[in-house]
């Protein structure tokens, strides 16, 4: 049978394959986005199994271990043995020009343990258990990354901080799609006077500075608020400012589609406006919308950390990957604490993989995309 004959399934390619199939085959071939995308699958992973994959709990400190280094992992004893990796409890000590120094007590070995057990969890809010991927026996510590000014373990508090700026970012844009979507197609659809005065609105909020409305609406936020209260309102607030960039877009693919044969066919058959649009408008515009959303991520995480940062988002002793980089604040700290910029590597590679992912479904799912390369 003739692949072009009217037989072939409509939205079909010759070979009988869909433009969905045919993007993740091209999406799949694309080596830089799907590396990508296996990163951010294991930090959010990561993110998820926190409770487990952590040695310590985000707030457990030792005041007497502020800023330690990363904790050295030994497979040789001082008699020259082989062991199983083991650590050494350290103590503080003031070095030359009252530097303060770590010693390490190498009469005892405390041998690395699986499964430590460790403080009670409960994993997914479901599993109680004391089982952590890895520990060492008190009195020893350890210190994968380095520890804070407060003795907190930087391992654990990136892992339980990637929980607060990964979300953010995937909690928002699902806010600020669901309304630049619908509102997008409500203009597109409608035109007239509801296009006239949708767009309008939508060009009031994007001439708002959005970084300073952030500042501006956190400063007026009560004191009393907890970091859980805290964390929502941003993401609300964050998905108030980016709706009205993607309306915009959304708006004018609408536009173009409301006169196509399957539109008028819908209204031909009676179906109700607010029907067609989230069934039949919208659905056509989803290749454009996932690749923005997957662009649209670091703004989120870039926002909560620069707010964190500034003290004005997630606050001590709950961690983000933003509160966590405020103490590279200080070039004295940076100098003698090089391990307290692993934050900034994080959210560095988050935000990368982010935006190679989106680049890479950009070119496997956008038609123009295709166009060109027909």
């Amino acid at each position: 049978m003739d692949a072009a004959s009217p037989s072939a399934a409509p939205g079909t390619s010759p070979s009988g394959q869909t433009p969905f199939r045919r993007g993740l085959r091209r999406l799949r071939r694309n080596r830089v986005a799907m590396a990508s995308w296996w990163i951010l699958v294991a930090l959010y992973a990561a993110a998820v199994l926190a409770d487990a994959l952590a040695p310590y709990h985000f707030d457990d400190d030792r005041r007497d271990l502020t800023a330690h280094p990363p904790t050295q992992i030994h497979l040789v004893d001082r008699e020259g043995r082989w062991h199983w990796p083991f650590v050494y409890a350290t103590r503080p000590t003031l070095g030359p020009y009252h530097r303060r120094q770590f010693i390490e007590d190498r009469s005892i070995r405390y041998p690395l343990r699986l499964l430590a057990r460790g403080q009670r969890y409960r994993l997914l809010g479901l599993v109680s258990s004391d089982r952590h991927m890895i520990g060492v026996e008190a009195p020893a510590r350890l210190y994968l990354l380095g520890a804070d000014s407060r003795g907190r373990d930087l391992f654990s508090r990136l892992l339980y901080g990637a929980r607060v700026s990964l979300s953010i970012g995937l909690v928002g844009v699902f806010i600020s799609f669901v309304i630049g979507l619908f509102v997008g197609g409500l203009a597109g659809y409608f035109g007239g006077w509801v296009d006239d005065l949708l767009m309008r609105v939508c060009e009031m909020i994007m001439m708002i500075p959005s970084f300073y409305l952030l500042l501006a609406l956190r400063a007026a936020f009560p004191p009393e608020l907890s970091s859980v209260q805290v964390y929502l309102l941003i993401v609300i607030i964050m998905a108030f400012i980016g709706w009205a960039g993607l309306a915009r877009v959304v708006r004018g693919l609408a536009f173009s589609l409301r006169e196509r044969e399957f539109i008028v066919a819908a209204r031909a058959a009676g179906r109700s406006h607010v029907g067609i649009i989230v069934s039949h408008l919208l659905p056509n515009t989803a290749s454009y919308a996932i690749v923005a959303a997957t662009l649209s991520v670091p703004g989120y995480i870039l926002g909560e950390a620069a707010l964190s940062l500034l003290g004005l988002g997630i606050q001590d002793p709950h961690a983000s990957w933003g509160n966590l980089l405020s103490e590279a604040m200080a070039i004295a700290q940076v100098r003698l604490h090089p391990w307290v910029l692993w934050p900034g590597a994080f959210i560095f590679i988050a935000v990368m993989a982010y935006n190679f992912l989106g680049d890479g479904l950009r070119d496997a799912f956008d038609p123009r995309m295709e166009a060109v390369r027909r």
